[in-house]
């Protein structure tokens, strides 16, 4: 609010939405958000609406005339809050709008996502910068709870931030105690902990399929429990999500799909029973529990088959070059998009046919096409499912006479207008069986009295979409002129090696606190173990220190370095272990040798 930019860190939970809400709000004008989240943004903006505050926002699937109706609305101050997503700020007509707002603030929420070296790099965030120039007076705020410190150093140089302001919120959860479980029974650790802990909880796995059979599994054995990933309908996720949140349901076995933006404080625990591809994604999806500062439990399952299969999955992330430049003349074909045009275009998401059609790899297809949206060649927005929208386009007098001359048509305007408000003002979202039973009809004579109005000019019907869209935010480019950077490439799929082998580090070490663990790859220092993950309970339990009998004993089958020797002993802690060592070699019961191997001396020992 003192007009500086700021990059706000704060953990899952941590309430980074008021940052720029409440600011928005107080100050004269328009904040405009921009989130990658379709979901959130939709819940953000119902939720303010509740409390009276205008906000709205632009999601893929809109109408040309809905998005302009609302960027006109944010041009004459009706508007408070907008909601954009990254994309949006490439359109021309958005531009247009935009310049002629009142805008007090911008904030970007997931901000990570605009560093190459971030774990979720979109190439369209760093727009973010560019349209800075219509409105240089409005700060940025920009909010993620994941980032490391050259990605914090990234995200400020490409916003260019000025004298840019850093809050870090500590990434310490006191009661989220960390475990890690190498086991060949992941279901049997999965109901043991479910059972154990009791109430709500996430389990998380990477298949769509194996969200339904545990799921299932689940249920068998009397836990409430439903699948949650990408492949269902907006209504039946919203269906379940509400089932969850009300604690109806207990468990949510889910893909990453689920979880940005849920507000759930009693979360007790959250279970990997596959490994996340990165200690960001771990972070934030473990960080769902125990948001209510109760104890929680954050488990991750293994087995060596997990690690082999996170390694080749690099390979299939990062389909070669040739590669990707054929699944884009791919998807180009099949759409039917001429070369030098087609930016702008969408198409219904026909991943099968792309396949199907091309003799190609669906995962490497997908692969592919992630990373030509990294390009900001096209964009892939989430599943989204709209309900139907209508306005009418004339005026209430000139409607009446229409109703009088279409009589049976007419009786249906009139229970619409009654059933739903401000048709002549703003797009209303509307149910054709709810109009249907209400006017005696079938959904489908609805839906062609709808259409037979828009054709007439009485109405703009905007049937109601279920499907995701590709969208091509650039010319189609020729393949031969088609160029990524080889160096980029190799950049950035290091950079992915790096933090899958960053979360096998941190799931196969047993010597270092988790809390420790993951707060030191954040760039932030603890002075203390947590003191309640698997790691620090284990060194509690164990015996103080050795015998100076029982390392004589070991001692004298073999000479052992220090290190094999506390590899041999366990059981006990490492610090005792030397120390005991250190105190029988000043007494002389112990020898060194050149090899810095230990023996025993020949002394008697007590």
């Amino acid at each position: 609010m003192g007009g500086n930019d700021t990059l706000a860190l704060l953990p899952t939970g941590g309430g980074k939405s008021i940052c720029y809400q409440l600011p928005a709000i107080a100050m004269e004008g328009i904040g405009i958000v921009i989130s990658p989240l379709i979901a959130l943004m939709k819940d953000q903006v119902s939720q303010l609406r509740k409390r009276h505050i205008p906000a709205a926002c632009i999601i893929s699937g809109m109408h040309g005339s809905e998005i302009e109706a609302v960027l006109n609305n944010c041009v004459f101050g009706k508007i408070k809050l907008l909601y954009v997503s990254p994309e949006r700020l490439q359109s021309r007509i958005f531009i247009d709008h935009f310049r002629q707002m009142h805008v007090n603030l911008i904030a970007v929420d997931e901000a990570h996502c605009i560093s190459q070296w971030g774990y979720d790099f979109r190439p369209p965030y760093l727009e973010v910068a560019r349209i800075r120039q219509y409105h240089p007076q409005a700060p940025v705020i920009a909010l993620t709870a994941t980032a490391t410190p050259d990605v914090v150093t990234d995200i400020m140089e490409k916003m260019e931030m000025r004298h840019g302001k850093l809050f870090q919120g500590s990434y310490i959860r006191e009661k989220l105690s960390y475990s890690v479980r190498k086991t060949d029974d992941k279901q049997g650790l999965m109901l043991n902990i479910i059972k154990k802990v009791g109430g709500s909880g996430i389990v998380y796995v990477r298949s769509r399929r194996r969200t339904v059979e545990l799921a299932r599994m689940l249920n068998d054995n009397d836990i409430p429990a439903a699948a949650y990933h990408a492949g269902i309908s907006m209504k039946e996720r919203d269906q379940r999500q509400k089932e969850w949140q009300s604690s109806k349901c207990g468990v949510m076995v889910a893909t990453n799909a689920f979880g940005m933006g849920i507000d759930k404080a009693d979360v007790r625990f959250v279970v990997h029973l596959d490994f996340p591809e990165s200690p960001e994604a771990y972070f934030q999806e473990a960080g769902r529990a125990g948001r209510d500062g109760q104890r929680a439990y954050a488990v991750l399952a293994y087995n060596d088959g997990d690690i082999e299969r996170l390694k080749e999955g690099v390979e299939k992330d990062y389909p070669p070059i040739n590669y990707i430049k054929n699944v884009y003349r791919a998807i180009c074909n099949y759409y039917q998009i001429p070369v030098g045009s087609g930016q702008e275009s969408r198409f219904d998401f026909d991943l099968e046919g792309i396949t199907t059609s091309y003799g190609l790899d669906p995962y490497t297809v997908f692969s592919s096409l992630k990373f030509l949206e990294r390009e900001g060649l096209i964009s892939l927005p989430e599943h989204n499912e709209l309900q139907s929208r209508l306005l009418f386009t004339i005026g209430k007098e000139e409607l009446y006479r229409f109703q009088v001359a279409n009589r049976l048509i007419g009786d249906m305007i009139t229970t619409i207008l009654r059933l739903y408000g401000g048709l002549f003002t703003d797009y209303s979202h509307i149910s054709e069986s709810h109009i249907a039973k209400r006017c005696g009809m079938t959904e489908l004579q609805v839906a062609n009295n709808l259409t037979e109005l828009n054709r007439l000019g009485i109405a703009v019907y905007i049937p109601k979409t279920t499907k995701p869209q590709i969208v091509f935010c650039s010319p189609r480019i020729d393949i031969k002129d088609l160029h990524i950077s080889d160096r980029n490439y190799k950049e950035l799929k290091s950079a992915a090696v790096q933090r899958r082998e960053a979360i096998i580090e941190y799931a196969t070490g047993n010597d270092i606190c988790r809390s420790r663990w993951l707060l030191r790859y954040f760039g932030e220092e603890s002075g203390a173990d947590c003191g309640c993950c698997d790691v620090c309970l284990a060194k509690k339990k164990k015996p103080e220190k050795a015998s100076e009998q029982t390392i004589a004993e070991i001692l004298a089958k073999d000479k052992l370095t220090i290190k094999q020797l506390c590899e041999a002993l366990p059981i006990y802690d490492k610090e005792e272990t030397v120390s005991t060592v250190r105190r029988m070699l000043d007494k002389g019961s112990l020898t060194m040798d050149e090899d810095f191997k230990l023996g025993v001396s020949g002394r008697s020992t007590p």
